[in-house]
């Protein structure tokens, strides 16, 4: 279950009590306000606060008082104008806080974005739950050949189950261990009275990487979209894609017209390197030209005939 009775309990009480305020609310995200969105098998995401909106941002770039213009044509050019440019800073002026539940290999990839505000759950003075990510058949890959750090092409269903079945067992096992140590179980009964558990901080080191960890992260939209550009990505590790996804379904929300610039000039634009720029120009005058001559290497030559359809 990825939402204990606990948090349930919690996100009815939340969801039950309304607060009046001054300042610019979001009516869809005030819908989803709390609520899990699960992700994997036990994960979830779920909204906890945000400040701002796309008025927010436009405030921002011009620096006035209120909510700027009201013409939502002149707002709309101005954040693709910001975005565009890359324009960051308005951008940051707003900002919205997660609750999170992941598997804790993907938390410390994820930890590598240092640019948010993370408060993790602890399990030194916690004992973490019987949960872990299991995957699917059809995403257990072999490793890539061409990438090192990917997946290449999917294991038989016979081979998939071996993986399957030995990361079962060795979650099961090493969490057993885990409350051998304790001497303790989640509900908090002694296992042994006679014996005295080991401290939390100890026992929590043959926990397998695939248990499930919690943290609240709050971040600005700027960075936000930062994130998303590269884990809502189709190159990103599926595990971490898919709570991007649902963050990116979140940030549209929020920002509807600042998450159509993201989509239109980061998501769906591309970049060229001035000596890309060059043999372009010289092919579209019809001018003889090699990406060797322009000094491009063959890798960023065949990327290059990919974003453009070039022969």
């Amino acid at each position: 279950m990825a939402v204990n009775k606990d948090q349930l309990s919690e996100i009815e009480e939340l969801r039950g009590s309304k607060s009046e305020t001054l300042r610019s609310t979001v009516p869809e995200l005030e819908n989803i306000l709390y609520q899990p969105f699960e992700v994997l098998d036990h994960g979830f995401v779920r909204v906890i606060d945000y400040m701002g909106d796309d008025s927010a941002i436009v405030q921002s770039a011009r620096v006035s008082y209120g909510k700027g213009t009201k013409q939502i044509s002149n707002d709309k050019g101005l954040i693709k104008y910001l975005m565009r440019h890359r324009h960051s800073t308005p951008f940051e002026m707003c900002e919205i806080k997660f609750h999170i539940k992941l598997p804790i290999f993907i938390a410390r990839q994820w930890i590598r974005h240092r640019t948010a505000n993370v408060n993790e759950y602890s399990a030194r003075y916690s004992i973490l739950d019987k949960e872990f990510y299991i995957p699917s058949m059809e995403n257990v890959a072999a490793q890539s050949t061409i990438n090192n750090q990917g997946r290449g092409e999917v294991l038989s269903s016979d081979e998939a189950a071996e993986v399957i079945s030995i990361l079962k067992k060795d979650a099961e096992q090493t969490y057993a261990n885990y409350e051998t140590l304790l001497n303790e179980n989640p509900n908090g009964e002694s296992i042994d009275s006679s014996k005295p558990g080991v401290a939390r901080e100890l026992a929590r080191m043959n926990l397998t990487l695939n248990t499930y960890t919690q943290w609240y992260w709050k971040i600005d939209l700027n960075n936000l979209l930062h994130f998303l550009a590269l884990r809502a990505d189709a190159h990103a590790q599926y595990e971490i894609r898919v709570y991007a996804d649902i963050m990116m379904d979140i940030v549209k929300k929020w920002v509807p017209i600042a998450a159509d610039a993201f989509e239109d000039y980061r998501i769906g634009g591309t970049e060229v390197s001035a000596k890309e720029i060059n043999l372009l120009k010289k092919l579209l005058k019809g001018e003889k030209a090699s990406f060797e001559d322009e000094g491009i290497s063959k890798r960023e030559w065949s990327e290059l005939q990919k974003k453009f359809d070039l022969k």
